[in-house]
């Protein structure tokens, strides 16, 4: 099997230069791209990951921007075959750049599946959804879950299986913003993070490697068995608070990327993951009393 990590940095470079066909769950990216911040960043955040040959969903590229804006500085665009659906960036974005188009990609073509803007793990048989407003603490939490055993499908994308309900899932890097990043290097001094890109339109990001754990996993399916909407509050005390499932239901659908392009099935499967699911506003301040709570679920 062959995996990005194995490469060495030339030919790693080499193959993005040709087109690098990377599996992300049920997904191929083809991989174009000169940049160095592409290659350092595929080599420190997937170097699990399988590398194939044949086709691929998705082809995209990450490439200097040519024409006027050249003069502008340094930038980078990102291009679904043709199709730039960003305005382009400063060059030392290029690896965020991807990560944004990766997940663009799913949310604007993936309608095979029902898209919901939302973290999910799983631990023992426990599958937790957590959707997450800007703001809300959704990816520290994240993060830290998945640092302290927890398996992470998805960081920014729940994609419900329109045939079974199951959750499918990716296991990508985990994207962390501002104080985030400082929150979990404190957390777990052993966590590793590309490069920060500083001064993006969401402030400072840095992507966490997915654990080995979770990428072994990215092609078994999970249940989803609880609905958790997290808030960080500073100060707070730690506590799971029930919400109604009507409630639920409304909120969550406000999270979904396609609810209303898939119809009656994207309300079917929407109540059914409600259905299935204990339904719980989250408030922590601290992530070990945090963590502990949920782990409780677990039990």
């Amino acid at each position: 099997m062959l995996t990005v990590g194995s490469l060495s940095p030339g030919e790693l470079a080499r193959r993005l230069r040709d087109g690098l066909t990377l599996r992300t769950g049920p997904f191929g990216y083809c991989i174009r791209s000169a940049c160095p911040p592409v290659a350092a960043g595929l080599a420190r955040l997937y170097a699990d990951f399988e590398i194939e040959d044949g086709l691929a969903d998705f082809h995209v590229h990450v490439q200097p921007v040519a024409g006027l804006r050249r003069w502008l500085g340094a930038q980078v665009e990102f291009r679904l075959d043709e199709h730039s659906p960003f305005l382009p960036l400063p060059a030392e974005h290029a690896f965020a750049l991807l990560e944004w188009g990766m997940n663009w990609c799913l949310a604007s073509q993936a309608n095979h599946y029902l898209l919901f803007h939302a973290a999910v793990l799983e631990k023992n048989g426990e599958c937790l959804v957590m959707p997450g407003d800007p703001g809300a603490g959704k990816s520290t939490l994240t993060a830290a879950l998945m640092l302290s055993g927890w398996r992470l499908l998805s960081d920014e994308m729940a994609m419900v299986d329109r045939d079974n309900g199951l959750v499918t899932p990716l296991a990508r890097p985990v994207s962390l913003k501002n104080q985030s990043i400082d929150v979990i290097r404190g957390f777990a001094p052993q966590a590793v993070l590309g490069d920060a890109a500083c001064d993006t339109h969401k402030g400072t990001v840095s992507h966490l490697r997915a654990s080995t754990t979770s990428v072994a996993g990215r092609s078994r399916q999970a249940r989803p068995t609880q609905l958790i909407f997290p808030r960080w509050r500073a100060g707070a005390a730690t506590q799971l608070t029930p919400v109604p499932k009507a409630e639920a239901f409304e909120r969550l659908a406000g999270h979904a990327f396609n609810y209303s392009l898939l119809g009656r099935l994207g309300f079917e499967l929407t109540a059914d993951l409600i259905d299935a699911c204990g339904c719980s506003d989250f408030v922590y301040s601290e992530l070990p009393a945090g963590l502990a709570a949920l782990d409780e679920l677990t039990a």
